[in-house]
């Protein structure tokens, strides 16, 4: 994989900001459906209609992403030329639809990826699916919590921060701070305002102003509101890597080494898996980029990775 960056952005910031601004794909033909939750609230699913018979790409997005993001696009694009079915299931309060509950989402929320392919599952008979950053570690964590149980027959995941206390630390300093933790804050913190105004009482809306930081966000909103004592215990019990090791479903777990949301000393290594795991961890790529050739890029690779993972798991057959 090598991505020619403007001279002027390098490495794992050029592999991650420049895909996401620059590198234009049409959008896939998604047909949405807007289902009820388990609790009384609202998601959004886009869905790609395939052919009969033929699997079921599933893709749960990152912070704040969505069916609209280059990845997710990328990925529809081929699942679509396949003839494959496809489907982009939004977090709380994303893709459009409004969060009316208290609760929001967040990486540890392993029992909302149980629901919603426990529901996709009753219509397709091969469920294949991939996770990016946030939502990657959400699946990553339901998949060691069910083992054998599973509802899915192979698993990617992107780009997670499958340590959040060091990726939070990591992205609250230096640049990290100044491009993607200031992105992430100019849409989280005004969806918290609207739950502090249908829940007044649910935080301290004055210290909400003045959160600049993951830590400061997750210790005021994320934790509380979703039943963890503070940020800390939040990203210890949240965070996936621990549960690689418990994992029994086909999952390929891919890295980059450049990745600017997570240290490298973060990442896993294979004493830290189970059998059923493969690391990926390239040497380029940043953080949901892997864009390849002359600027401005193109974004094929990581769908065709990802998809040459499953037909090997397909081909494979069901493991003991």
């Amino acid at each position: 994989m090598r991505y020619e960056a403007p001279p002027w952005l390098k490495g794992g910031h050029a592999q991650t900001v420049w895909p996401a601004l620059f590198i234009h794909l049409p959008r896939p033909p998604y047909r949405r459906e807007v289902w009820s939750t388990p609790d009384g609230g609202k998601i959004a699913v886009d869905c790609i209609d395939g052919e009969c018979g033929k699997p079921l790409v599933v893709l749960f997005p990152g912070l704040e992403g969505g069916s609209d993001s280059h990845y997710a696009k990328a990925l529809m694009l081929e699942v679509q030329a396949r003839g494959w079915h496809g489907a982009v299931p939004h977090f709380r309060g994303c893709g459009g639809i409004s969060n009316t509950l208290r609760r929001a989402y967040h990486a540890g929320d392993s029992a909302e990826i149980g629901w919603i392919l426990e529901r996709l599952a009753e219509n397709h008979s091969v469920v294949l699916t991939a996770g990016v950053s946030i939502g990657g570690n959400m699946l990553l964590k339901y998949l060691g919590e069910t083992g054998r149980s599973a509802l899915t027959h192979a698993a990617a995941a992107i780009s997670v921060p499958l340590d959040l206390a060091a990726a939070s630390a990591q992205l609250d300093r230096g640049l990290g701070k100044v491009i993607y933790t200031r992105m992430f804050m100019a849409t989280l913190k005004p969806k918290a305002r609207e739950q502090l105004a249908r829940h007044p009482g649910l935080f301290d809306g004055y210290k909400l102003d003045s959160a600049k930081t993951f830590r400061e966000f997750d210790n005021l909103v994320t934790a509380p509101i979703h039943g963890y004592r503070d940020a800390f215990d939040y990203w210890d019990r949240a965070s996936s890597k621990p549960f690689l090791s418990r994992i029994e479903t086909p999952t390929l777990v891919l890295n980059a080494k450049n990745d600017p949301f997570l240290p490298p000393s973060a990442l896993p290594s294979p004493q830290d898996t189970s059998h059923w795991v493969t690391l990926e961890q390239p040497e380029e790529g940043g953080h949901v980029g892997f864009a390849t050739g002359r600027f401005p890029g193109q974004l094929d690779w990581l769908p065709k990775r990802l998809l040459a993972y499953f037909d090997q798991q397909l081909a494979a057959g069901p493991q003991p």
